[in-house]
């Protein structure tokens, strides 16, 4: 009995877990209030209400489960939150990205500007912008949106916390056999019919 116990351990296979994305990852990823103030300031945008971004995406989560109430189980809110709060933070680190490579793109443009030998990074006629100037713009932008998303996020995970009782992870889901394709597949059974 104990070789047959053996057998059955040394068979069984780890599932590979497709790893979603977490507060943390967003925090990493977008700038926080001080560096939008501080971005605000410079660029002359408007200053975000942090705060009250990340108050009243809690109270919409908070409000919307307390409509669904009646109509749904303790476990379907969880699934039905679980969703909602993962496409708020998934946004949110989606804006993140792309609000590094922004960044990283307007460092390119303005180094290459400041390079006295290149002609064709040089200003454009008077009245009009340069492409590296274009360039910090954008991302400027891009960090207020970024931020914007991440308070969003960090709502909507504040309010599943104070609905469902725990705090949220992200889903993790199996990865659907990565190496097999679907003709690998399809010539294993027709192999296994022919005996």
């Amino acid at each position: 009995m104990t070789k047959k116990a053996a057998n059955s351990r040394s068979g069984a296979r780890v599932v590979p877990l497709r790893k979603g994305t977490n507060l943390q990852m967003v925090r990493l990823a977008c700038p926080d209030a001080a560096q939008c103030s501080l971005i605000s300031e410079s660029f002359g945008l408007p200053v975000l209400d942090s705060d009250g971004i990340r108050d009243l995406h809690e109270k919409l989560i908070v409000n919307t489960a307390a409509a669904l109430d009646e109509g749904l189980g303790e476990r379907a809110m969880q699934i039905h939150l679980q969703r909602i709060v993962g496409s708020f933070v998934g946004s949110a680190y989606g804006a993140g990205q792309f609000y590094s490579r922004t960044v990283s793109e307007a460092r390119d443009a303005t180094a290459k500007a400041a390079c006295d030998d290149r002609n064709e990074d040089i200003d454009g006629p008077v009245g009009f912008d340069s492409a590296a100037q274009r360039k910090r713009e954008f991302a400027a932008d891009m960090a207020l949106q970024a931020h914007a998303l991440s308070m969003a996020a960090e709502g909507a995970v504040a309010a599943y916390e104070h609905v469902v009782g725990e705090a949220w992870k992200p889903f993790e889901r199996a990865v659907e056999n990565p190496g097999q394709n679907v003709d690998r597949k399809a010539a294993e059974l027709q192999i296994a019919a022919l005996g």
